[in-house]
């Protein structure tokens, strides 16, 4: 369901001081964008920012760019970001949040900007074959994440379904990443510790199983296959 537009968010975001208005600016500086030099992570639709609010606040060693296209889904972010932060007395420095679609987000993110992990929750499944390369785990993207997630960096991912799930399993291997970990039912596997997302919550009470894997990417060079002329994309 499409968010209803919110008046106050655009203000909001213009006014935090954690919010990056031009993300293409910061190509291939980004780890100069907060006050502490520390490993980099970033979530790839972050959404209503819960699952990056309770991950960054436990993790205060670790930078985060949370990244969304949509505004009003940002600031709603933002509200929760600062919300726990402000209830655990701290100081949001180590968030940043900003726009940026996704499919292009090489024009964003350059070798420079070095990630140590990547974090892709319950991204849309784009279920016609036509649709597949529009999917956030499909080789085409994998290999604009590869320009930049470091040799060793990882990607968790998440999702609710089973044909997208066995899908990014094979992606992930053709674009050079070995799988380290995955269950069916993240929740019953005993990994911890795991911090859920508003997707998640709603779909465990509806007793849909969670996937999960971790994917560590491997050196080397590896670029997604393009279709034949008059071919779709798999």
């Amino acid at each position: 369901m499409r968010m209803r537009a919110k008046k106050w968010a655009r203000p909001e975001l213009a006014a935090c001081p954690y919010f990056i208005k031009e993300p293409a600016q910061n190509r291939g500086r980004w780890a100069e964008q907060f006050p502490k030099k520390q490993p980099l992570y970033m979530e790839l639709g972050c959404g209503k920012g819960g699952f990056l609010a309770e991950l960054a606040s436990c993790r205060p060693e670790i930078n985060f760019i949370g990244i969304d296209l949509i505004s009003d889904v940002l600031a709603v972010a933002r509200r929760n970001i600062q919300a726990l932060y402000d209830r655990q007395g701290k100081t949001v420095d180590n968030v940043l949040l900003t726009s940026i679609e996704i499919t292009r987000i090489e024009l964003d993110f350059s070798e420079e900007d070095v990630v140590d992990r990547i974090y892709i929750n319950f991204c849309n499944p784009w279920f016609k074959h036509s649709q597949h390369k529009k999917r956030l785990t499909h080789p085409y993207q994998l290999e604009k994440y590869r320009v930049f997630l470091k040799d060793g960096g990882e990607i968790w991912f998440k999702t609710d379904d089973d044909g997208l799930f066995a899908d990014s399993v094979r992606y992930f291997k053709e674009m050079g990443f070995s799988i380290l970990y995955q269950t069916q039912d993240l929740h019953q596997s005993g990994f911890s510790p795991n911090y859920l997302t508003e997707h998640e919550k709603m779909y465990t009470e509806q007793g849909i199983k969670t996937k999960f894997l971790i994917a560590r990417k491997l050196s080397g060079t590896y670029r997604a296959a393009r279709p034949v002329r008059g071919g779709t994309a798999g």
